[in-house]
């Protein structure tokens, strides 16, 4: 198994749509703004977040339970910028939608940008064949409100490609969340 490096990513995005919409490159300004970068890196593809966040709330004060997720613990927030209360999570989903290629799996890391204030990204990892939006977490660690930024670099997608084809993939396997758009719920 070995690490994907920049030119196998735009090979990949432009023969297989294996990233939509594709930057090539590193997107680091928008006219006169910075941005939190995005786009194709070394060894990686940093994915931006959505501007539909689901921002956890203990108003009901419901349990969280994986097989009986309520959804009436999340407040729905759109916007460029989403404010994460201290000590919670905010959902959100990549602007990009994923077609893994049957011999690829993925790993995403937080940007380290983030990671510095005390908000940690989690996403599990991208099997062969999954295809859709990634649905991110990110922890606000700290104890003061944290900004996430819409639009811009929030983690880096890692490809690892083996050296012969899995098995059994997820498409395979029919998974819950294959071809999810947008934030997905946890799924029992």
């Amino acid at each position: 198994m070995s690490i994907k490096s920049d030119k196998w990513i735009r090979r990949m995005a432009a023969e297989a749509g294996m990233i939509e919409p594709f930057a090539p490159g590193q997107v680091r300004a928008d006219g006169d703004r910075r941005l939190i970068s995005y786009g194709t890196s070394s060894y990686g593809y940093d994915v931006r977040c959505s501007n539909q966040f689901k921002v956890f709330t203990n108003i009901n004060s419901a349990t969280v339970d994986p097989k009986h997720f309520d959804e009436q613990s999340f407040v729905d927030v759109e916007g460029e910028v989403c404010v994460i209360p201290p000590n919670s999570f905010a959902l959100a989903s990549t602007v990009e939608y994923f077609r893994i290629p049957r011999n690829v799996l993925t790993i995403c890391l937080g940007k380290s940008t983030y990671a510095r204030c005390g908000i940690i990204v989690n996403v599990t990892p991208l099997e062969p064949e999954w295809e859709g939006h990634v649905t991110l977490e990110f922890s606000n660690t700290t104890t003061l409100p944290a900004k996430i930024y819409a639009n811009e670099g929030v983690a880096q997608m890692l490809f690892f490609e083996s050296d012969e084809v899995c098995e059994t993939s997820y498409k395979d396997r029919g998974g819950k969340y294959q071809g999810q758009r947008g934030v997905t719920l946890p799924k029992a």
